[in-house]
């Protein structure tokens, strides 16, 4: 396929996610029934059939390998999106931007998603629920109050983010109800932007003294790597409820399981350094843990999302219209991003 004014070529290269688990049947058909569309999660040498259709593609959809030669071969290109949720450093941004191209990432698909979860773990720190199911199993429930002693409320309580992007948008609707205190800290953005959002701009230092639960949110920098070190977990108070659920390299792990161990404070963890994590490490067997194999954003309904996103923003480039529903990337930041594909 060639493409047409009528109908450009758009290029799926998707994997690791299967073409038919982000578009619903009516949406790729809507896909077909737009665009010129080649899917080669089928061909036997995907990287050389896409540089093959560079020259005439539309739109690519997933986020392939773009050296600075390929993208400069992409005349025609007027969208790169990645269906992950990330912006990898596999792309040759800058040459992309001055080619026009709208380089966008399906991330708001999967904040809702994961912003439920990361409500459902603060609930659970806060309550033991899964700790004192496994109790119940094992034959050691504990009745009425006695299961009760380190319980606490999430009402009212003093709440921190770090980073307050698509994740922390999505959460912070959901703890209106429980009327808390609600710190972020995000060097990204203006003290004014927090404050309109009824936010507490606060320092690192400031969001990790206070908050009895705290949300780490923030995506993976080229500045943030480990944000959260030994010297910053023990400004975390005693008994607090932390829940960690975008990027694993902003916390360093081994200091974090440390006080875990000690009893510090409570943690749920969907994010791992390592995924699948070994089956011997001592995260396994450690109490005050709640652990989840990074699951928060991959239910079907933030999957057939970003089909329809797809969708609708190509269409209004094709319109000569700017896309409204994936996240777009910002030319001084996209660089910036330390994220690693999903395995």
């Amino acid at each position: 396929m060639t493409g047409s004014a009528d109908k450009p070529l758009v290029v799926l290269t998707t994997a690791p996610q299967p073409v038919e688990r982000i578009f619903t049947g009516a949406a790729l058909a809507a896909l077909h029934e737009r665009f010129s569309v080649v899917d080669l999660s089928g061909s036997d040498d995907p990287d050389r059939a896409l540089q093959n259709l560079l020259p005439r593609a539309f739109a690519i959809v997933g986020q392939p390998e773009l050296t600075r030669e390929s993208a400069e071969r992409a005349t025609t290109l007027r969208a790169l999106i990645n269906v992950e949720g990330n912006f990898y450093a596999n792309v040759d941004y800058p040459t992309l931007f001055r080619g026009g191209v709208h380089v966008l990432g399906c991330g708001p698909a999967y904040a809702q998603a994961v912003a439920e979860y990361a409500l459902g773990l603060a609930l659970d720190l806060a309550r033991g629920i899964s700790r004192e199911d496994r109790a119940f199993r094992r034959g050691f429930e504990r009745y009425l109050g006695a299961g009760n002693a380190d319980a606490i409320l999430l009402r009212h309580s003093n709440i921190g983010f770090l980073g307050y992007g698509n994740l922390g948008r999505a959460l912070r609707p959901l703890l209106v109800p429980f009327s808390p205190m609600l710190r972020v800290y995000d060097p990204w953005l203006p003290a004014a932007v927090l404050g309109e959002a009824d936010l507490r701009p606060a320092s690192l230092e400031e969001t990790l003294s206070a908050s009895e639960f705290l949300f780490v949110l923030a995506a993976v920098t080229d500045a943030n790597q480990h944000l959260l070190g030994p010297a910053q977990l023990d400004l975390i108070p005693l008994g607090a409820r932390v829940v960690l659920v975008s990027r694993a390299a902003v916390v360093d792990y081994d200091a974090l399981l440390d006080r875990v161990a000690a009893g510090r404070f409570l943690v749920g963890v969907d994010v791992w350094p390592d995924e699948p994590m070994p089956a011997d490490h001592r995260a396994r067997s450690l109490d005050g843990l709640v652990l989840s194999a990074h699951r928060a954003g991959g239910i079907p309904a933030a999957f057939q999302q970003i089909g329809d996103m797809v969708v609708d923003d190509l269409t209004l480039i094709k319109a000569g219209l700017p896309p409204v529903r994936n996240q777009a990337a910002s030319r001084e930041l996209v660089g910036r991003y330390r994220n690693r594909p999903a395995g």
